[in-house]
């Protein structure tokens, strides 16, 4: 915001309601992705990063728009704090975003898709809203399936298995999708790139 009050000329596309709603209180312009030839740049966090940057992102339940605009984009920054970077993606449950109807058929294909993907006993979760008795819907309208891997060996194989199940409308494994990681720790930011083909 004050760097827009400054002279910045930017256009934001909000990949949440809630991120609009706060764009629009710092002055943040915004744009109807339909109406964008090209977007230079996506900033975001991540739930866990590893050392080729592939993410898991989707804590936030904003994934599938989410990855729409990140993969549309030239460039995706990720800013996270250390606690975020990860040996083997797989700590933190992966989300999973899936259309309400025969969600325990879809369910049953996910749990044998990271059986098949090296994601030994994993388990899934329908996520529910706080208080916990209503499931959370997403602002497209899907449930979330939250999915306990401990260690995902191979996140492209895993991705690749998860996409093909109908029912699943996404997965939060961002793979070769960041060019720049931002790293806090201790008072300092890390910056590291990859250059994507």
């Amino acid at each position: 915001g004050a760097k827009i009050k400054q002279g910045l000329k930017v256009q934001g596309i909000p990949t949440s309601d809630a991120s609009a709603k706060c764009a629009r209180e710092f002055g943040v312009p915004l744009i109807d992705p339909d109406k964008v030839e090209r977007i230079h740049l996506t900033v975001d966090g991540a739930d866990e990063v590893d050392k080729n940057f592939q993410l898991i992102k989707g804590g936030g339940a904003c994934l599938l728009r989410e990855k729409i605009i990140a993969d549309s984009s030239d460039h995706m920054a990720v800013i996270v704090d250390g606690s975020k970077m990860v040996e083997h993606l797989g700590v933190f449950k992966l989300p999973i975003e899936v259309d309400p109807f025969a969600m325990a058929l879809t369910a049953e294909r996910i749990y044998t898709a990271l059986e098949q993907s090296g994601c030994e006993h994993a388990s899934t979760t329908l996520r529910l809203l706080k208080g916990g008795k209503k499931p959370l819907i997403t602002d497209g309208g899907h449930f979330i399936l939250d999915c306990d891997c401990k260690v995902i060996p191979d996140p492209r194989y895993t991705a690749s298995l998860l996409a093909q199940i109908p029912g699943v409308m996404e997965h939060g494994l961002f793979i070769d999708i960041a060019t720049t990681l931002i790293i806090g720790e201790e008072g300092r930011a890390k910056v590291m790139e990859i250059v994507r083909e």
